[in-house]
């Protein structure tokens, strides 16, 4: 399949500027990308008519099929919302229900311009699959469980899904230091060994998670993984709102990013992660929704303006994070965090993973900075059009993804009644 976009506004993001142009797309990757408008025979010409087309946002924390828990437990404190709430309905999922809950979630990620997530939930694989239906890129952590997962299983897994230009792929992880077991560290290391892959997990995200690991252990949580060489190979933590200078020298030496989830730990009170200090320090840092029951949109534009004003605020300080770092944030260093070396800019060879913004909407108007436009007042009513791979999954408010859209809604309320009763 040949596709030309020609009459757009073109951000790369390798660079914040903006220039009229045009891209070709052969199949899967970007074959073109230049100020002369190509000639030849194509399958589909678009328009765009001086549209934006740039980058589609990575999603480096989520839980996807948390769907069906999104309005369910507000209000609460992490602690309550977690042990309360969350554990015992998740305690209901059964083989199957993840896979139609991540539906959902994927077409709010289309809708809102997102073309990649690094998702950590229960039923990896049913994720995966997914995905790879629907043609939207992802990561999956792939974590030890005793009696669903054991080491050889993720191993299969790893084998299986880890194949070039595969759209679905497992990296190692686990939940967090507070609800692991000697058992599941155990596992864990053997995993990491045996592939070499990054690893990724919850981190020092509460005051009390951290004081209580250093109780236990005399050591931070990041202290504490480091001990057990998990970052060796690289890897990212979530959350990361109370680290010491120390762990920020950790978290340096083992080249690990930080995803930032500010909505999420903004409603659950759990604090403002301190993201001027890392990007100084030259940390890479990057944005993540986390899941529908925490936040509860899947909304990367609500995590751009968020990240930016809470650092205004928390340093007193209204330049504290450029409104191009942020946007780098919410594609470059995202695509790094989840191992997209191929997804992170437009760029001839680069996976055609992009998205068009409208800019005759209302907020996109009038034009004095695009770039800031985006993160200030852009919405995902912002986006024209999504797409991952040179397919279009998502364009004008009409879904591609090969299902009837009314019916995953059904299917989703339908379970959803049932998960929610906590036995």
């Amino acid at each position: 399949m040949k596709i030309l976009l020609k009459n757009a506004k073109i951000l790369t993001m390798k660079n914040p500027e903006i220039f009229d142009g045009h891209i070709v797309i052969n199949d899967e990757r970007i074959s073109y990308i230049g100020k002369v408008l190509p000639t030849g025979i194509f399958d589909q010409v678009i328009d765009c008519e001086n549209n934006l087309i740039m980058p589609g946002f990575k999603n480096a924390h989520t839980h996807s099929a948390m769907t069906f828990l999104r309005s369910k437990a507000d209000d609460s404190s992490l602690h309550d919302w977690l042990f309360n709430e969350i554990f015992p309905r998740e305690a209901n999922l059964r083989e199957g229900c993840v896979k139609e809950l991540t539906k959902v979630a994927l077409l709010e990620y289309l809708s809102s311009g997102i073309t990649a997530v690094l998702d950590q939930y229960f039923f990896p694989q049913e994720f995966a699959e997914t995905c790879k239906e629907f043609g939207f890129r992802s990561v999956s952590l792939g974590m030890y469980d005793k009696d669903s997962r054991p080491v050889e299983e993720v191993l299969r897994l790893v084998k299986e899904y880890n194949v070039p230009s595969s759209i679905a792929t497992f990296v190692i992880g686990m939940h967090s230091e507070y609800t692991g077991t000697d058992e599941m560290f155990e596992a864990t290391d053997k995993l990491l060994k045996e592939t070499r892959l990054p690893f990724y997990t919850h981190l020092s995200e509460t005051k009390s998670e951290t004081e209580e690991c250093i109780k236990r252990r005399k050591m931070t949580p990041m202290e504490y993984f480091d001990s057990l060489h998990f970052f060796d190979n690289g890897g990212a933590i979530f959350h990361g709102v109370y680290l010491s200078s120390h762990d920020i020298e950790i978290i340096k030496k083992h080249d690990v990013t930080v995803v930032t989830n500010p909505s999420s730990n903004m409603k659950l009170a759990s604090g403002i992660a301190d993201i001027k200090t890392l990007l100084n320090s030259g940390v890479n840092v990057a944005l993540g929704t986390d899941g529908p029951a925490s936040n509860n949109a899947l909304d990367m534009f609500r995590e751009m303006y968020l990240v930016t004003g809470l650092q205004k605020l928390r340093n007193m300080d209204p330049v504290s994070i450029p409104a191009f770092e942020v946007l780098k944030m919410a594609t470059v260093n995202g695509s790094k965090a989840m191992g997209l070396v191929d997804a992170d800019v437009l760029e001839v060879g680069k996976f055609a993973d992009l998205i068009m913004i409208d800019m005759s909407r209302p907020s996109m108007q009038p034009i004095n900075n695009i770039i800031s436009n985006l993160v200030y007042s852009g919405s995902k009513d912002c986006v024209k059009m999504t797409m991952i791979g040179g397919k279009i999954l998502y364009r004008d408010g009409q879904f591609f993804v090969g299902e009837d859209i009314k019916e995953i809604y059904k299917k989703v309320q339908s379970l959803t009644e049932e998960l929610n009763v906590i036995k």
